[in-house]
């Protein structure tokens, strides 16, 4: 839904009911003077019906609507999902009222468009253009969907018609335009120090996240390598004088929510996937558009409160069964948080300037262990003994 003139206007949505299921492609529009919805019914060639397409304004009042998700029954039982990567235009003539005449154009804009996703957030930004962030392509195998996310930016122009995608320019430093009369000084010996320390290619960062149940979040990051030799010495010496680090972003994720204000984007929560589990997040970003230098972290993701949305059978029948016993239910979950406490300290405890690598070989089968038990008899070996690993060596980082 945007707002557009004296009205706002919607477009498109699903119905599903326990037997079928029906997409829409029907415009809708609610005058903000009469509270009053109307259907219009615009002349031309207009989108397929669809769900989860974004909507956004342009200054003359028309307005833009992009992607979406559908699916259909190819037989019993059988759906076909499809991600739509189309462009249209919805064009008024008139100041906004009712009876005003609405017409479809197809848009074909130029430019590096973004790849297909779903879940993808969009936000009107400053000059004139809109701004997409994240999102998510869903691969189907055999019996499981496997979600890769994103976490980049694209830029559509509204007045060229053109895709591109937004990209950090680094931060600027004061230390790093005062070090450039001393760039032929240092050549020598730092060039050979950072041929041994900077790769010469993107670099991918992965982090383990490890939620209370022992879920692994691997959150892979790619921060792309500086082109030029020149431009890699002066980024060697910003880190040895640590005014410079790694880039800093937001984990990739879809249903971010996003405004922007005075030119600044915040970025906010969202969804990730491991495996047959959703996370919700509750950090929040920022990141000036106008410049495009770098990230900020205003508020920091706590692996401890992230949410597990899924819910099995198992755990609805219990909650059924509480649910009837009625009060019973806080004085369970109470006995229950304090016995997690209990076993959190019964976790065998780091010796005195013991290693990791002996501390993990000492107590592996203990939280092999674990892991199975917080995820199931059909959880993968490989995944259990990777998630085992995940919480020893968080646990054994929380000791030393």
């Amino acid at each position: 839904m945007v707002a557009c003139k004296r009205q706002l206007i919607i477009f498109g949505g699903f119905h599903e009911s326990a037997r079928d299921y029906i997409y829409y492609n029907d415009v809708y529009a609610f005058n903000l003077d009469c509270f009053t919805w109307n259907k219009l019914a615009p002349s031309g060639i207009g989108p397929a019906p669809r769900s989860g397409c974004q909507m956004a304004t342009t200054p003359e009042g028309s307005i833009i609507i992009y992607g979406g998700y559908s699916k259909q029954r190819i037989k019993k039982d059988v759906d076909k999902g499809t991600l739509h990567t189309d462009m249209f235009l919805l064009k008024t003539e008139g100041a906004g009222k009712e009876e005003d005449k609405w017409a479809w154009s197809r848009l074909n804009p130029s430019g590096v468009k973004p790849t297909p996703r779903s879940g993808f957030s969009v936000v009107t930004g400053p000059n004139n253009r809109s701004l997409l962030f994240g999102g998510v392509h869903d691969e189907e195998e055999e019996e499981s969907i496997e979600g890769d996310f994103f976490n980049d930016i694209y830029f559509y122009d509204i007045g060229k018609n053109r895709w591109f995608p937004g990209q950090l320019k680094g931060p600027k430093s004061e230390k790093r335009k005062r070090r450039r009369g001393r760039q032929a000084e240092a050549e020598g010996a730092g060039d050979e120090e950072m041929e041994k320390q900077s790769p010469q290619g993107p670099v991918e960062i992965v982090k383990e996240v490890v939620a209370e149940d022992g879920t692994v979040m691997t959150i892979k990051q790619v921060i792309s390598g500086p082109a030029e030799e020149k431009e890699r010495s002066e980024s060697e010496e910003e880190e040895e004088d640590g005014a410079l680090g790694q880039q800093v972003e937001p984990c990739p994720r879809s249903n971010a929510m996003l405004a922007v204000k005075h030119g600044v984007l915040y970025v906010y929560g969202g969804m990730f996937e491991v495996g047959d589990r959703q996370f919700t997040l509750s950090d929040l970003y920022s990141i000036d558009l106008h410049k495009m230098e770098e990230w900020k972290v205003l508020v920091e993701m706590d692996p401890k409160a992230q949410e597990w949305l899924e819910e099995s059978e198992s755990d609805e029948e219990d909650d059924d069964t509480e649910g009837a016993e009625g009060g019973e239910e806080e004085e369970e979950s109470s006995e229950e948080d304090s016995e997690d406490e209990e076993g959190e300290e019964q976790h065998p405890s780091v010796q005195p300037d013991e290693k990791h690598a002996d501390y993990l070989s000492r107590t592996e089968q203990y939280w092999i262990k674990l892991a199975r038990s917080n995820m199931g008899p059909d959880a993968k070996e490989k995944k259990v003994v990777k998630v085992a690993h995940a919480m020893a060596k968080t646990f054994y980082e929380d000791s030393v």
